[in-house]
């Protein structure tokens, strides 16, 4: 399964909060976000972090409690942040999945702390997808208050996991034995778990159709004397063809 990653070149309006006197960016980018939605792909299946900075510049200081609210997020996945002033050696205070198992969740009044005009606050979302990597759009929003209840400002954030087509690799290979034959033939496929197999004539007419898993004994006392080919087909690996000689 690969993954592709890429960053979503517009950015939706569908936060319901914004003030033009608080600003909220992924951290090292530009583009301003505060009531705006940042979409990006996942970076990998395994957990991963999206680092986003709030800034005040209200003209005052604000004690800014943190709301996560699951829009719309696949059965599986979870989530956890940090958050704190940007000056914080430790990163804020740390939330994991397990504290944060209600939806929405909100830090707690004990976590507050101040944020002075002019200065941002480090929100740090850890994002931990299911591992099967099935195709998915997964919906988080942020929401920004000193109350847990009166928001002021938000983002959002939109991932997607984009399955790719598995490429294919020539690795399969098959042993058959005894060739010559004239009882039967032991197909055993190597590489690969199953395959299509197609038997064909030296005029083109196809004799038999079947799937084999891992190894076939294919019973030939039937088939008339003289040139077959079998042709291999599956999802992981090229189609080839192997010739195989009937003799009674």
């Amino acid at each position: 399964m690969k993954l592709y990653i890429f960053i979503l070149l517009t950015f939706f309006s569908l936060s319901s909060f914004a003030q033009n006197n608080i600003n909220i960016y992924v951290d090292g980018q530009t583009t301003e976000l505060s009531g705006q939605t940042y979409g990006m792909g996942a970076p990998s299946l395994t957990v991963f972090d999206v680092p986003f900075n709030i800034y005040n510049n209200t003209g005052l200081t604000r004690n800014w409690r943190i709301t996560r609210t699951r829009i719309d997020v696949p059965t599986g996945w979870t989530d956890a942040f940090c958050w704190g002033h940007a000056t914080d050696p430790f990163g804020g205070t740390c939330y994991s999945s397990g504290q944060m198992a209600t939806n929405p969740w909100t830090t707690p009044v004990s976590a507050l702390f101040p944020i002075g005009d002019g200065e941002y606050g480090k929100l740090k979302v850890a994002i931990d997808p299911d591992d099967i990597g099935q195709p998915c759009l997964a919906h988080y929003r942020y929401y920004v208050s000193s109350d847990g209840i009166n928001f002021v400002d938000s983002v959002d954030l939109l991932i997607e996991v984009v399955a790719a087509v598995k490429p294919i690799k020539d690795v399969a290979s098959v042993t058959i034995a005894p060739n010559p034959s004239s009882d039967y033939l032991n197909i055993t496929l190597n590489g690969a778990e199953t395959a299509s197999m197609k038997m064909v004539d030296v005029l083109g007419n196809v004799i038999l159709k079947e799937t084999i898993y891992s190894n076939k004994k294919l019973d030939v006392s039937e088939f008339k004397s003289g040139v077959y080919f079998i042709t291999f087909e599956g999802q992981s690996f090229k189609p080839f063809n192997r010739k195989v000689i009937i003799r009674h």
